[in-house]
């Protein structure tokens, strides 16, 4: 069931960046950039966190994630370092995938050749 739950989950979420995409005039950043509020909006409200318990793996994969992890991370180092921890916990869960996007972006730009 975990399966179906993940691909409807990500499924949904595409759906309503398509629609948003094909109906109104944002760019696909704009949609990125909302979708990563909404995400943490949702774990500020711990709301994020119920859909990863009733649909697993498929609710860690969309953009919305990465703000589910900014926040997450924040709010788990503020606990223990106070408001400083704010500032310092936000790139603890998030610190590996950035830095992944970083390498492969260069590595990537050295093989390949951009077209005009």
């Amino acid at each position: 069931m975990y399966f179906i739950n993940s691909f409807l989950f990500c499924g949904i979420v595409c759906l309503i960046a398509e629609l948003i995409l094909d109906n109104t005039k944002l760019t696909p950043g704009h949609i990125t950039a909302i979708f990563v509020c909404v995400g943490s909006a949702l774990d500020a409200f711990s709301i994020y966190d119920f859909f990863i318990a009733k649909v697993g793996g498929g609710a860690l994969l969309p953009i919305t994630s990465f703000g589910h992890s900014l926040i997450h991370g924040a709010l788990l180092a503020a606990e223990s370092h106070g408001i400083i921890g704010l500032l310092m916990g936000v790139f603890d869960l998030t610190a590996a995938g950035i830095t992944a996007a970083i390498i492969f972006t260069f590595v990537f730009t050295l093989i390949f050749k951009a077209k005009d």
